[in-house]
């Protein structure tokens, strides 16, 4: 690989920036300051920018507890992206592998590798995500039945696939309802449609699990981690 491109990928320098910088002879291979940018690096070789290490920045696999307020997205929008909450190197390259409405919180997975997350999200893999969802009234007697049998939303040509209803207790000075419920697929704003058409409404909604991949109870709102390897391995 050229030095000016290994300098491009494991920093924030532009190509042209990078050129620069090994102008001024910032760039040591080895212990030797090099200018060339056409140097060609080798397997292993040391490379440092004004003494710091460098190495090139792999296929990266993320967990974040997304807050409210942020949007699923990489382009600019009305609220902040997601991926703006992460501390990390190249964050352009990254892309959100299944997405949240703004004011939903929860389990966000972030890539750059477009094989693994089209897996995640692909319809026919029918992967499960499992949601909080906080109620403003009661559930109706057979939500259960008509979850599960696919209820037919506003605008769409075909009922929505079987989803899975688990109804959480609740003391009576509560003033709203929670439940938990499973689904596989991610149509606009589909949970709160669902529950629309059984005559309720979504105050808050919040997503716990992905598959095999359960939000890590440690990270508070707007923090990250790394998957493991079992975990990238689950999609």
């Amino acid at each position: 690989m050229r030095l000016d491109r290994f300098l491009s990928e494991s920093t924030e320098l532009t190509r042209s920036l990078a050129k620069k910088a090994l102008h001024r002879g910032e760039v040591e291979v080895d212990g030797d300051v090099i200018k060339n940018a056409a140097f060609k690096l080798g397997e292993e070789q040391d490379v440092r920018w004004m003494g710091a290490p460098l190495a090139l920045v792999g296929v990266r696999y993320l967990m974040l507890n997304k807050p409210t307020g942020y949007e699923c997205t990489t382009r600019p929008g009305r609220y902040p992206s997601a991926v703006e909450l992460l501390d990390v190197t190249k964050r352009e390259r990254l892309h959100i592998a299944g997405r949240l409405d703004v004011d939903t919180t929860g389990l966000v997975l972030i890539t750059e590798d477009g094989q693994w997350s089209h897996r995640l999200t692909s319809p026919k893999r029918r992967c499960d995500k499992h949601y909080l969802v906080t109620l403003a009234q009661p559930l109706m007697e057979d939500a259960e039945d008509r979850l599960a049998a696919g209820l037919m939303l506003e605008k769409e040509d075909k009922p929505t696939l079987p989803a899975r209803l688990e109804r959480l207790p609740t003391p009576d000075e509560d003033e709203f309802v929670q439940a938990r419920l499973v689904i596989q697929e991610g149509r606009y704003h589909q949970i709160k449609r669902m529950f629309a058409a059984l005559g309720n409404e979504v105050v808050a909604l919040h997503r716990e699990r992905i598959g095999d991949i359960v939000l890590d109870s440690a990270l508070a709102p707007g923090e990250w981690r790394e998957l493991t390897e079992a975990e990238i391995a689950s999609i």
